[in-house]
């Protein structure tokens, strides 16, 4: 006779809840951790505050974010860290930028060129796929007032998008501390964050292209070097 043990079914959920939110909180020590190479104070340096906005935004404990601006500003010279950018087709012709960081270039570059050409996929040469992305600041919040909307115009936003829990609105990378700053003085605390989106995007079609595409991503995703992924592929 067999039988089902719930509490064993939810441990296993908790270990594996447990074990991605490990990995993400890797990945964003990782990224603190590069940007503090450059200063430790968040004030100075743009960069670690846009690092730990998003370290906030996944809850990560103040203990973790305290350390890993330690590993890059204490004594010693710890794990080195190396920031590179992969360029590519995936499935079905899509652009990707793959952004990691590592502490072992070969290692990686093995690993995201077998990932892209198990799908039918290629490696790009430096500068094949980059021009048909443009960098961009994105800062997040709940809600937009029209009066704050037409605030936001003024100070460089070129977009605003909305959705049913948040807004985004996108500017150009020397606008993104402007328009933060417009919130955190209305005592609102904006995720602040420096993307690569596509100047366009492209759609996916025939039979299984959705669900081939999003294995892909997912497997991409789940490299312990791949800090982000950006694409042309559209949404629906």
């Amino acid at each position: 006779m067999s039988g089902h043990s719930k509490w064993a079914t939810t441990h296993r959920q908790k270990d594996a809840d447990d074990a991605k939110r490990g990995a993400i909180f890797t990945r964003l020590g990782r990224a603190i951790t590069l940007a503090a190479k450059s200063g430790g104070n968040p004030e100075a340096n743009f960069k670690l505050r846009i690092a730990m906005d998003q370290a906030r935004a996944q809850n990560m404990p103040k203990d973790n974010i305290e350390r890993a601006i330690q590993r890059a500003t204490g004594p010693g010279e710890g794990v080195q860290l190396e920031s590179i950018s992969y360029e590519g087709f995936g499935p079905h012709g899509m652009a990707l930028l793959v952004e990691c960081l590592t502490d072992n270039r070969n290692r990686t570059g093995h690993e995201i060129r077998h990932l892209f050409e198990q799908h039918g996929g290629s490696i790009g040469s430096p500068g094949s796929v980059a021009w048909q992305f443009e960098r961009s600041g994105v800062v997040t919040i709940p809600s937009l007032s029209p009066d704050d909307e037409l605030a936001v115009i003024d100070l460089g936003a070129s977009d605003i998008r909305r959705s049913a829990t948040e807004v985004q609105i996108i500017c150009p990378p020397g606008n993104l501390e402007g328009v933060r700053k417009f919130f955190e003085i209305r005592g609102q605390e904006p995720q602040t964050n420096l993307v690569m989106l596509p100047k366009e995007t492209k759609a996916l079609t025939g039979p299984g292209a959705r669900a081939e595409w999003g294995k892909f991503l997912h497997e991409l995703d789940e490299n312990q070097d791949v800090q982000e992924i950006y694409h042309n592929a559209a949404a629906d």
